[in-house]
């Protein structure tokens, strides 16, 4: 079943095409990744789909219901939820104030939330009430993973979430990613590190300068020449 389907969606920037009519499905329960090169619209696609940047032309329905022209806060609301690039949490806040911002939209008790998140990172935890502005950019990822799930997503988008961290933080990253794959929760993830997202995907595609290129299962394409060449390195797939 299909949680998420995106139809011949096209984004332009003044005079520049950024999409050129991206199709594609994310079915419920899978990881699926999106690869491609700087600039060829993987981000954009993240930010049409929650409503951040408006598109040009197309359709976007989610669990059913067509959520093209309506506003982030009412996605959010629905439990498609995104962690942007370059984790943009609250500097002048606490990490448990950046979790409980994460829930503000929901009018329940969050406190069981906010455990299951120090469970998930419990570096998070050793430093609730420490200044986000003043964790490493490893610990701020983290915290900008934590603060999405606060929302209970059914359909996690995650935008580059290994970008300029240390190889052991990448490691931990795509580990938490894994979990929650095992948890249930939908993955749709932009990511620069190939390899190690069509390692985790169930399936991927690439985006070429707007359009949809290469898909396939991840192992597909971590196996597929061309991926490998393109954007894999030497020894990729084995």
């Amino acid at each position: 079943m299909s949680l998420l389907k995106v139809m011949n969606l096209k984004v332009s920037y003044g005079g520049i095409e950024a999409l050129k009519g991206v199709s594609f499905e994310v079915e419920k329960g899978q990881t699926v990744a999106v690869i491609g090169a700087n600039g060829a619209g993987k981000s954009t696609t993240l930010r049409a789909i929650s409503g951040l940047v408006p598109i040009k032309s197309g359709t976007i329905t989610y669990d059913g219901n067509v959520i093209s022209g309506q506003q982030p806060q009412q996605i959010v609301s629905e439990g498609l939820c995104m962690v942007p690039e370059g984790r943009r949490v609250f500097p002048n806040l606490t990490v448990l104030e950046n979790l409980r911002i994460g829930a503000y939209l929901r009018k329940d008790d969050i406190t069981a939330d906010i455990e299951h998140v120090y469970q998930l990172f419990p570096r998070l935890k050793e430093r609730s009430w420490q200044l986000a502005g003043t964790l490493s950019g490893g610990e701020q990822q983290m915290l900008a993973v934590g603060r999405a799930l606060m929302m209970r997503p059914k359909l996690l988008m995650m935008d580059e979430p290994s970008l300029g961290l240390a190889p052991l933080i990448i490691k931990n990253i795509f580990e938490i990613i894994e979990t929650l794959h095992e948890e249930g929760i939908t993955i749709l993830l932009v990511e620069q590190n190939a390899n190690a997202a069509l390692r985790i995907a169930d399936y991927a595609f690439v985006l070429e300068t707007g359009m949809l290129g290469t898909q396939g299962t991840g192992r597909d394409l971590l196996n597929d020449p061309a991926v490998k060449a393109a954007y894999l390195g030497k020894g990729a797939g084995k």
